[in-house]
């Protein structure tokens, strides 16, 4: 028995065989991995600030600070480029192989690497090289690890298979959150903050051994095999992936009409949500990690649920139905996680309005991924201070030329001009203006931190848990659709690119945007305008212009 689909004859679908279960296995194990080794960085970049960026003057720590955080994302279209080309020229197995290793080379490394106040300047300069590396290697893993599995896969169950390897983000982050709890709890805070958040890092060459091991036993994909036994792969695979336009058309349709929206829908779900627990709501750090992890182990199954769902109704209307839902109901969903997890936060915002009166010549848009600038205008001040502490406030315009003002209820309290001051004297006065500010939002209302015994710990859970589903729903299907939209030859390549600018640079920037956007509005809601412009115009482009592809044959 059989089913036709787009014009060929296909084999009914059936179970999966060993084979099948072992190539998705070690594809997706390996991936996870890879995940954990990237995002143990952001988790202990607090920690692994203060031991490679101490000692520098305060302009040279927030320059390397914010390279070292963007560095691993910049680079990910660039490992797409260079290790899809590879996987398109000598095949998928091998290439993988190639990036599993740089990645747990580079994470293990960053756990022996002597800290500033032994090697000096060549610390933090040594970190940005290994998180390049990283982002490199990263870059190349995902469409090798998508498409191996994808090009495995029996017709009609290719989002079933590959929504696997879309688990792997997922639960990297969720065992690098729990190794470092362990850790944390088992050696306590001190001793951690001094030498064991190395652990993690460290731990990850057994992973790199266990990885290597395991993929040294796949054999290459057949679709490729066959085509190289027939002599019809690529000579050329980026010429023909971005030089010819019909298929560049379809990898600016990928970018812009799938991967953007879904990058933006997963960031806001996943690390959005961490940062805005621990960064605007103030929540204690284990607090929110055991939070999300909660909220990722109970809605990981979903990405399966979702990529099997694709193989029956279609990749593209659950995906754009995820970006549907996500524009129409994130600002309420944050609104709520706020009043469960900070109400006292809540009520501050309420009861005490504040007002930034300053000239709107002098106010930045304070996004700076690679920390080329300095805001250091009276306004620029002021309004960092009230991102950083969650106040909402008020903009007013003041006469061209003067100097930031701030009203807190009745008080009233002058910025000052630190542009052109030495930084000693901009430290100085900065932190007396933020003692001043500090003592009057407390004053009225705005709390330090959330109160752990006010915290509605099951509804955040429900909420974050909501948000992980609208991830799924967009993740989940996007492996097999992107697989489907490319030939053979070029397939690694051309996947890759448009994945990893999505997700490197609309996805890893989000947490920037987001900041810069809540400063200059002055609504620690605002930032959200970021992820919903951008899966609006996913929705759109996707709807009108991105094509079904379910039914594909991506042997041809």
């Amino acid at each position: 028995m059989s089913t036709a689909t787009a014009g060929k004859v296909h084999p009914a679908p059936r179970p999966m065989s060993k084979e099948e279960r072992k190539v998705i296995f070690a594809s997706s194990l390996g991936t996870v991995f890879e995940w954990y080794d990237f995002y143990l960085y952001g988790s202990l970049a607090a920690i692994i600030a203060s031991h490679f960026f101490s000692g520098v003057n305060p302009t040279a720590a927030f320059i390397f600070a914010l390279m070292a955080f963007a560095a691993g994302f910049a680079v990910r279209p660039f490992g797409a480029l260079v290790f899809g080309r590879l996987g398109d020229l000598v095949g998928r197995k091998h290439t993988f192989l190639i990036t599993i290793v740089i990645m747990g080379l580079s994470t293990f490394l960053v756990g022996v690497l002597p800290s500033y106040d032994s090697i000096g300047m060549a610390a933090p300069t040594i970190l940005i090289i290994l998180r390049l590396l990283q982002g490199l290697a990263l870059g190349g893993e995902y469409g090798g690890a998508a498409t191996y599995v994808a090009e495995h896969a029996p017709h009609g169950k290719r989002g079933a298979y590959t929504s696997w390897i879309q688990t792997t983000a997922t639960l990297g982050l969720f065992l690098s959150l729990l190794v470092i709890l362990g850790v944390r709890t088992g050696i306590g805070e001190e001793a951690f903050k001094a030498w064991g958040w190395r652990i993690p890092f460290l731990v990850s060459v057994v992973l790199l051994g266990v990885s290597v091991w395991i993929r040294l036993q796949l054999n290459e994909s057949p679709a490729f095999k066959r085509m190289k036994e027939e002599g019809k792969t690529s000579k050329a695979p980026i010429k023909e992936s971005f030089g010819e336009w019909g298929n560049l058309k379809i990898v600016l349709l990928a970018l812009f009409g799938l991967t953007a929206g879904q990058a933006v829908v997963w960031y806001t779900g996943q690390f959005y949500a961490l940062f805005f627990l621990t960064q605007t709501l103030k929540v204690d750090a284990n607090t929110a990690n055991i939070l999300i992890a909660i909220a990722l182990l109970i809605g990981t199954p979903f990405f399966v649920l979702f990529g099997t769902l694709s193989d029956k109704v279609g990749r593209k209307v659950i995906i754009m139905g995820g970006c549907l839902i996500a524009a129409l109901t994130y600002f309420p969903v944050f609104k709520a996680i706020t009043h469960y997890a900070n109400p006292a936060l809540e009520a501050a915002q309420a009861s005490a309005p504040v007002v930034v009166i300053a000239d709107p010549a002098k106010c930045s848009f304070q996004f700076n991924p690679v920390g080329t600038s300095a805001f250091t205008s009276s306004c620029d001040v002021v309004k960092s201070f009230m991102a950083r502490n969650s106040v909402n406030y008020k903009n007013e315009a003041a006469p061209a030329g003067a100097v930031a003002k701030v009203k807190i209820g009745n008080q009233e309290f002058t910025s000052f001009e630190g542009t052109g001051m030495p930084s000693a004297d901009f430290a100085k006065k900065s932190a007396a203006l933020n003692k001043q500010l500090t003592e009057a939002i407390r004053a009225s209302g705005y709390p330090a931190a959330a109160d752990p015994a006010k915290i509605n710990s099951f509804m955040v859970v429900v909420l974050l848990v909501y948000l992980v589903i609208l991830v799924t729903m967009v993740y989940g299907p996007i492996a097999a659709m992107l697989v489907e939209m490319f030939p053979t030859k070029i397939r690694y390549t051309s996947m890759s690119l448009p994945y990893h600018i999505g997700n490197g640079w609309f996805g890893g920037f989000l947490p920037t945007v987001s900041f810069a956007v809540v400063a200059a509005t002055g609504n620690i809601y605002d930032g959200l305008w970021y992820p919903i412009i951008i899966a609006v115009m996913t929705l759109v482009i996707g709807t009108l212009f991105v094509k079904e592809t379910k039914d594909v044959d991506i042997h041809d």
